[in-house]
């Protein structure tokens, strides 16, 4: 099995241990990973500001880059869903090949690999936090609008991990108020469902925020500074690779 890492270009730039973790963790599991070192953005920042057109080159590019692979995994749900959902209308009547086989790292290791234990400890009370885009495009979790039985391959995986107490929040598919976009158009909006967000998690006692979104976890944590809040952020790779 070949595996292509894909590495988010805001992961890359500010958390680059994320996609080290996520490599490292990869490897443990004896795949065979490639990182193609001229890979770009996969266009989700365009085309959730509606410019399609700047957005279809960059879907162009990653499909030629990652179509030979088996699986393309990322550190990311929001961009693995805006690949698989969004790559295929961009670039209707063209090749699009790698948009179908990519995945978040979660769902690779619960779905495919059906990992079922790791040599890692983390012994820390953790809480988890569901992103939009896992919870209802990629279901990582079960959605509370729907009826139906509850599930969390996110609670799967770190249930593995020696050590750690799993908890959620109040409300836990409640959105952050991240949203890329929406962050910068609506701040104010943003940044109070941000802290009530945070507040939330705290309330668990945990004292890490975990989830597969560097970008939600971005958001929160920059509220919780803001607002002089005691709690850490720690994205579900890193807790996977701990000790490894």
């Amino acid at each position: 099995m070949k595996i292509g890492l894909f590495v988010p270009c805001y992961v890359d730039a500010l958390y680059p241990e994320v996609g080290v973790s996520t490599w490292r963790l990869l490897r443990s599991l004896g795949l065979d990973v490639d990182y193609p070192e001229r890979q770009t953005c996969c266009g989700q920042p365009m085309g959730n500001a509606g410019f399609e057109r700047l957005a279809r080159p960059l879907a162009r590019r990653f499909d030629q880059l990652f179509a030979p692979y088996d699986y393309v995994v990322a550190p990311s749900a929001s961009c693995a869903a805006y690949v698989r959902c969004f790559h295929p209308d961009l670039l209707r009547g063209e090749a699009c090949e790698a948009a179908g086989k990519t995945l978040d790292l979660v769902e690779f290791l619960h779905d495919v690999l059906h990992v079922t234990s790791l040599p890692v400890r983390f012994p820390h009370k953790v809480s988890v936090h569901n992103s939009c885009h896992g919870v209802r495009e990629l279901g990582l979790s079960s959605p509370s609008e729907r009826n139906v039985p509850r599930y969390n391959k996110i609670i799967d995986l770190l249930r593995l991990v020696k050590g750690i107490e799993v908890c959620e929040p109040e409300r836990p598919d409640e959105c952050c108020g991240f949203g890329g976009m929406f962050a910068v158009e609506e701040q104010a909006v943003s940044a109070r469902m941000g802290l009530d967000k945070v507040r939330r998690h705290i309330a668990t006692g945990a004292e890490y925020v975990t989830g597969p979104d560097s970008s939600c976890l971005m958001h929160m944590q920059g509220v919780a500074q803001k607002q002089g809040l005691d709690i850490k952020f720690i994205h579900v790779a890193e807790i996977l690779t701990s000790g490894l």
